[in-house]
């Protein structure tokens, strides 16, 4: 892989940038000392005052600018993208939810595909060096061979979302083969921590038990999720930026890599809801619950080819990320 430096810009895009991974991303950045343009729709998928929370820090930074843009808009990404010509992108917006793709399946499609499809298109028309996106775990679907591994065959995907974060991966790799953009997808695993989104489990659990609600458990709570802390990735995000892949990379001989980002230790979801209790000192009941269509009953991460790459290896216990999760929490609600 070679560095390409010669080719960094002043500014780096993060779209995303007011969502839970790509605001820590966007801080990560700002504090190496790079210049960040952030975007953003702020939709409604989740409470929009999180984000602009989020955003709200991000702008302290004199060095961080934040657009309001959805990416479904291709004239509007196209003015972007000539604007600045970024010479790294690094796309962590999406329609995200397993769940939601199942009853809005046309935001994922006007977000996850159109969306992206207009991201490729600025950096194919823009001289981009390198543009890292964001994959998911979820397109190993009944894959059922674990630990998961890239070298694995992902072709059965149990929900839309995971489909769509598939067909992501595939359009990627026509982009670069075609053009020679150079692209590096990331199946992310279960990022949680401080900021994290309210439709994930950590935080459903922590706000459940604050609020004295019960707790949803699928597969009457036999799940175990491959939990990534939010700092380890942005570690990584922070090596692979200017680690562009070069020509041949792949056996296809596109310029495109494809890690897992995850913590190579799966969870008993048992396990982290016992840790949550512990820290916020109380309990609530639990309603066990067969398990819900798309959803799959465990992850686990092969990250070798990251490790081999880039030096990477995750280093945050559960213990110490659900520490820092709840504290934030306990902060941000003035429990």
């Amino acid at each position: 892989m070679s560095s390409r430096s010669e080719q960094v810009a002043d500014d780096v895009l993060v779209t995303g940038a007011a969502g839970f991974i790509g605001f820590h991303v966007a801080r990560r950045l700002l504090d190496e000392g790079r210049r960040v343009v952030g975007l953003d729709n702020i939709n409604s998928y989740y409470d929009p005052a999180l984000k602009r929370a989020r955003l709200d820090i991000l702008r302290r930074d004199p060095r961080f600018s934040f657009v309001q843009i959805d990416l479904g808009h291709r004239s509007t990404m196209a003015e972007l993208f000539a604007k600045h010509r970024f010479s790294r992108v690094i796309h962590l917006a999406a329609q995200a939810g397993v769940r939601h793709s199942i009853d809005q399946p046309h935001a994922y499609v006007d977000a996850n595909l159109e969306g992206f499809l207009n991201v490729l298109e600025g950096c194919r028309h823009n001289a981009c060096g390198h543009l890292i996106y964001a994959s998911s775990s979820s397109v190993y679907g009944a894959n059922a061979e674990l630990p998961f591994s890239t070298r694995h065959r992902a072709d059965h995907p149990v929900s839309f979302y995971a489909a769509t974060k598939k067909a992501n991966e595939l359009m990627a790799h026509s982009y670069s083969h075609l053009y020679r953009l150079p692209v590096t997808g990331l199946r992310f695993f279960t990022i949680y921590g401080p900021w994290g989104r309210p439709d994930m489990a950590i935080f459903l659990f922590a706000d459940a038990i604050v609020k004295g609600r019960p707790i949803k458990l699928f597969n009457h709570g036999r799940m175990r999720r491959d939990f990534t802390y939010v700092d380890d990735v942005t570690r990584v995000i922070s090596r692979l930026i200017e680690r562009a892949p070069d020509d041949n990379a792949d056996a296809a001989g596109a310029p495109a890599r494809l890690y897992n980002v995850g913590n190579n230790r799966p969870e008993a979801l048992m396990h982290v809801l016992e840790l949550i209790e512990k820290e916020l000192g109380r309990t609530t009941a639990k309603e066990m619950l067969p398990m819900q269509p798309g959803d799959v009953p465990e992850t686990f991460a092969d990250v070798g080819d990251l490790m081999r790459d880039t030096g990477f290896s995750p280093s945050t216990p559960i213990e110490t990320g659900i520490s820092n999760f709840v504290r934030w929490y306990r902060d941000y609600y003035r429990i």
